[in-house]
């Protein structure tokens, strides 16, 4: 079974949480059995599928301008590195969405303020990002919490633009909201942005032990399925909302 998604996603309706922009952004993918993923879920959401596949993305990007709601973009704060290893959900309401298994960041605030805030695993890592013409070249290396050290490096190479993205690119990459569990619930927190640009993407190099930390040893042993190098986008978040039943 295939999922049709559309890349310009629902509209945010309600107040705006936040806003952020997405720059230097790398897709990886590996696709995986939906039961090996479907106990890291929270309750209530389910592994969304594509011709029988789920998948585990491994995506390094740079946080640019990030603010709360319609004001001033936050000095210094908001503006950080991330790496994030996330799974795909879909719920009985029939929204697609991400759940984070963990998010790493250069910012100890950034990392404190969103585990006790909304409780994404975010954590505190080392991190670089150098762009020498069309290779982005990335690394981190996690200081806090265990397991320190996790991290690695991806070094990848910007290919030609996708006038058309393939139907499983649009589902990795039209995700406009995530899952998450928090005060013993689950919530739903959407958010808005124009599709995505994307790009042809060439793996020169990777080392990783994130995807093995978040629950999913052997993954990265193979080949991802799927490289893609984003254009940034920014972003809007609006306010979550809890899941019916869960």
């Amino acid at each position: 079974m295939s999922t049709s998604l559309d890349p310009h996603g629902p509209p945010l309706v309600g107040p705006r949480l936040m806003r952020q922009t997405w720059s230097d952004l790398t897709f990886l993918h590996w696709a995986v059995e939906p039961e090996r993923v479907a106990p890291l879920l929270p309750r209530g959401v389910r592994p969304d599928v594509h011709d029988g596949a789920t998948y585990v993305g491994l995506i390094p990007f740079a946080m640019r301008r990030a603010g709360f709601g319609r004001g001033p973009a936050i000095p210094f704060v908001g503006d950080f590195l991330e790496t994030n290893v996330r799974l795909y959900s879909v719920d009985d309401e029939g929204r697609h969405g991400v759940v984070f298994r963990s998010l790493e960041s250069d910012r100890l605030a950034v990392s404190l303020g969103a585990r006790l805030a909304f409780a994404t695993p975010y954590t505190w890592a080392r991190m670089s990002m150098r762009h020498d013409g069309d290779v982005w070249d990335y690394a981190t290396r996690r200081r806090w919490p265990s397991p320190r050290g996790a991290g690695g490096r991806i070094v990848v190479r910007k290919g030609a633009p996708l006038a058309e993205p393939d139907d499983l690119s649009v589902f990795l990459t039209a995700r406009f909201g995530l899952h998450t569990r928090h005060l013993g619930r689950t919530w739903w927190v959407p958010n808005t942005h124009v599709p995505w640009g994307l790009n042809a993407g060439e793996l020169l190099h990777l080392e990783d032990d994130l995807v093995a930390a978040a629950g999913l040893p052997g993954v990265v042993d193979e080949p991802p399925v799927s490289v893609l190098v984003a254009d940034p986008v920014h972003t809007t978040f609006g306010l979550p909302t809890l899941l019916g039943g869960a």
